[in-house]
């Protein structure tokens, strides 16, 4: 295949997942990074070249022209996947300049950023009738009324630039339990110059979300899909996925499918919902507008998202596909869910014997790959050698 595929992000597993979906199809693969640091995802042996640029946030106009240049000196145009938040919002800010020189599923520029912004895709969820998580502005001059009027404690203060305030403060959100927690954590954000809302907490488990992932052509029109539930989350409560399987869910593909179209969204897109256990309502929370997570989970069942997507920006697309039965495969991000087992248990959310019962399923390994070994070596490496440096910072700390 001419067009060479240029994968965004490889220091984590969904690049590895991205670069192996590709790879395996015969698709020349590009990791492309800014630093060799954890690229354990170019180890695949289905990485066919590695490039590094310049960071995509401290020198963007260097990073965007690294791509061009890249792009310029090939036979066809590239077919460009991001595979972090990040990565696609420097795309998406360049995006009338990329597509020149890319093939890219989205075409209008905006659309990528508005929908992973918690607070534009609220709005944009509320206009088209999907219902989302009751909130508030932290300059509404009636907050403290809201909040203990509509909202309730405990409640969530969340950002509204999402990889920003994961960058700051290494988490997705601040749980609060009282109004002194709620100021202290909205002047924590404001220090740090990153803009915050307060949101009320949907009723249920971490096994009460759900997600729709789907592709898009470029008629915005969902051609491939499936359903999925996670059982356990990393940090617990408010995290990534750690442990989710698929279940065929219909109602999320009438919301879900609903809304991706209507809003003229293109290419694979996933919608985070949450089960309210005392209504059975469906919230949105959140889009992830790059591969998901478990990616790998969705390739076991029969959906290959990176190559879907491949296949119909260089003219070729595979035909329309859904999964609309309950495989109940698992993805397994066992490094995270070790720690994430330790929570739950530490705060009996769930026993030992509700975990031990959650494994007896076929799973999707997260790096773990008998055909393709070499990236959880490096990955293994990676984590014992900053172990490691920890341990003797300690000491010398201690000296």
């Amino acid at each position: 295949m001419k067009h060479k595929a240029v994968i965004l992000g490889n220091n984590y597993y969904i690049g590895l997942s991205t670069i192996r979906c590709l790879g395996i199809e015969g698709v020349h693969t590009v990791a492309v990074d800014y630093s060799e640091e954890d690229r354990y995802g170019a180890a695949s042996k289905y990485c066919s070249e590695k490039v590094i640029v310049p960071h995509y946030k401290k020198e963007p106009n260097a990073f965007i022209q690294a791509l061009i240049e890249y792009a310029k000196n090939q036979e066809e145009k590239p077919v460009l996947i991001p595979c972090h938040d990040s990565y696609l919002e420097a795309i998406d800010a360049h995006l009338d300049q990329l597509k020149e020189y890319y093939l890219l599923p989205q075409t209008q520029q905006g659309l990528a950023t508005q929908v992973i912004n918690k607070d534009t895709l609220h709005a944009l969820a509320l206009e088209k009738g999907i219902k989302v998580p009751e909130s508030v502005s932290i300059d509404d001059e009636n907050l403290r009324e809201i909040v203990n009027e509509k909202i309730h404690f405990p409640c969530l203060v969340k950002p509204v630039d999402s990889p920003s305030f994961m960058r700051v403060f290494r988490t997705k959100i601040f749980k609060v339990y009282n109004m002194n927690e709620l100021d202290e954590a909205v002047l924590k954000a404001k220090e740090a110059n990153l803009d915050v809302f307060i949101q009320r907490i949907i009723p249920g488990f971490d096994d009460h979300m759900y997600t729709f992932d789907a592709y898009l052509n470029q008629d915005s029109k969902v051609t491939h899909w499936t359903t999925a539930q996670k059982l356990r989350q990393y940090p617990i409560n408010f995290g990534a996925s750690v442990y989710t399987i698929q279940r065929y869910v219909p109602e999320l593909y009438e919301v879900g499918s609903k809304f991706l179209e209507a809003i003229q969204y293109k290419g694979f897109g996933e919608i985070e919902f949450k089960k309210d256990a005392e209504t059975g309502d469906f919230y949105l929370i959140e889009i992830n507008a790059r591969i998901t997570n478990f990616n790998h989970l969705l390739y076991k069942v029969g959906l290959n998202f990176p190559y879907i997507t491949y296949r119909e920006l260089i003219g070729d697309p595979l035909p329309p596909k859904a999964i609309k039965a309950t495989t109940n495969r698992a993805f397994w991000y066992a490094y995270e869910d070790i720690l994430a087992v330790k929570g739950y248990l530490k705060t009996k959310q769930l026993s030992f014997g509700q975990v031990f019962k959650s494994f007896f399923r076929p799973k999707a390994y997260a790096i773990w790959s008998w055909k393709d070994p070499k990236p959880l070596l490096v990955f293994l490496k990676s984590r014992i050698g900053k172990l490691s440096r920890f341990k003797q910072g300690g000491r010398d700390h201690a000296s």
